[in-house]
């Protein structure tokens, strides 16, 4: 727990920035260093995690991050650590914030027709995340605190949310206001296409993708009535830009590029996910009738989906049962799987099932989380225990995990742990206040005596954080 602890401490700690607590210096005063970027985009995570459009989906941002690292890795600063995640947003739009930490909505994720044109737009992306382009516009703004460079952060993700928006104030200013100073110029994008497009070509993906997936978005403000996607208010193409990517990309011999698996069946996971209504099972009966376009194994895993999320499994189970041969060799129908296994009672085999497809998938945190929630039904605690030990040591700041650990701690009767692990739920929430109070309950819960000393030094750090925090408003 301590890289947890750690973590969140620092990131309060920043969030008071009040007398006693680490000062970072004025940000103003020329570029901001990278740690000092990072930290703004830690402190803006929190209030988009607790947003009610943070997708918060292992299988959508776990793919995200892979196809984002894949860039990455290529890019011109393949140290840089990023965040990808997603929106449940049906507006055309992504983004990028101090720090390696971008957005990415739904909507543009189901308009992206191959892998590599959603590629594209995370390779701009990372670009103006790897030539500091937004750190430097906001560190122009002479501000001088971290504190508040991060609120206008915050105000810049409200702008590119809600465009429209006349009334989202921070810092003193209205976030339309601060949107017209800080959108990217003219040659940020022309950098960020330039760089983007040779990330693009050296990780794999198709170029030609990216002239052709601006060239839509363009057209696609005749499709809305003259409605912009938010995409493009906030990264204008214009037809010199798209021209100028077209002309790069001639130059690059043209070889196909399929799309994984992955990017398919998460695509469906997104459609299935928009309502549980049967409009959506009769788009999927509809697309595999046809059998024209798309892919076929993608279409039917979104068949089944949307009839599990309307309660009809045994109908899932009919549909799914053509994909179970691919259970062993791809983690989402895995998941799926064992889903419609749960859903229809059907325990014969189930834990060896899951235990199966955990060792075949370690890293898949859908398919551990269905795991432990089976573990704690079928009350093997222990195992449980074990599992989400493992796990958090990977994962140390996922919330889900936490929430499962107290849950086991709870059936084990183990109190004062219980109560230690709900701690960090709320922390991981941005809630301090309710954090404190969990380790109050987990002080007076036990006498394990290293269990305590542990929450004592917190309960002291949390407390001297909130009242600094109280000072300070």
């Amino acid at each position: 727990m301590k890289n947890l602890l750690f973590i969140v401490l620092y990131t309060w700690s920043l969030l008071c920035h009040a007398d006693g607590l680490p000062d970072l210096g004025d940000a103003s005063q020329g570029a901001m260093s990278p740690q000092q970027e990072r930290q703004i985009g830690e402190q803006s995570m929190f209030e988009i995690r607790s947003d009610k459009d943070y997708l918060d989906d292992a299988e959508v941002n776990d793919y995200l991050n892979q196809l984002g690292y894949q860039l990455v890795s290529n890019s011109n600063e393949p140290w840089q650590k990023f965040e990808f995640f997603a929106l449940n947003d049906n507006t055309i739009n992504a983004f990028a914030l101090p720090g390696g930490f971008i957005g990415v909505n739904t909507g543009l994720i189901l308009m992206a027709q191959s892998e590599s044109e959603l590629a594209s737009v995370l390779g701009h992306e990372i670009a103006h995340v790897t030539q500091h382009h937004l750190a430097r516009m906001v560190a122009g703004q002479k501000i001088d605190s971290i504190t508040a460079i991060a609120a206008l952060a915050v105000a810049i993700l409200a702008a590119r949310s809600n465009p429209q928006a006349s009334q989202a104030a921070m810092v003193g200013m209205q976030a339309s206001s601060i949107q017209r100073q800080l959108n990217f110029t003219r040659v940020h994008e022309q950098e960020a296409d330039r760089i983007g497009l040779t990330t693009l070509q050296k990780a794999g993906l198709d170029p030609y993708a990216m002239p052709i997936f601006f060239e839509r978005l363009q057209k696609s403000t005749r499709l809305l009535d003259n409605n912009m996607p938010s995409y493009l208010r906030t990264h204008p193409i214009t037809s010199d830009r798209i021209a100028d990517v077209a002309n790069r990309v001639q130059q690059i011999p043209y070889r196909l590029v399929a799309d994984s698996l992955n990017f398919q069946l998460v695509r469906a996971k997104l459609r299935a996910m928009q309502n549980n209504s049967q409009e959506t099972v009769n788009f999927f009966k509809s697309a595999l009738g046809e059998q024209k376009y798309g892919n076929q194994t993608a279409k039917r895993y979104g068949l089944a989906l949307a009839l599990l999320r309307i309660g009809q499994v045994a109908l899932a189970a009919q549909e799914f049962a053509p994909l179970q041969a691919l259970t062993s060799r791809n983690p989402m129908i895995a998941t799926l799987a064992g889903k419609i296994k749960r859903a229809s009672k059907n325990n014969d085999g189930i834990v060896a099932f899951y235990r199966s497809a955990t060792l075949s998938f370690p890293q898949h945190r859908a398919l551990i989380y269905d795991y432990v929630e089976l573990l704690l039904d079928t009350k093997r605690f222990e195992d449980a225990l074990k599992l989400l030990n493992e796990q958090i040591i990977t994962h140390p700041n996922d919330l889900r995990l936490h929430e499962l650990l107290a849950r086991n701690y709870a059936a084990l009767g183990k109190r004062q742990e219980e109560h230690h692990m709900l701690a960090y739920t709320y922390i991981l929430r941005g809630n301090l206040h309710n954090a404190i109070e969990q380790l109050e309950l987990a002080k007076r819960a036990g006498t394990d005596f290293h269990e305590l000393s542990i929450i004592e030094s917190e309960l002291k750090q949390f407390k001297e954080i909130a009242a600094a925090h109280a000072k300070k408003n």
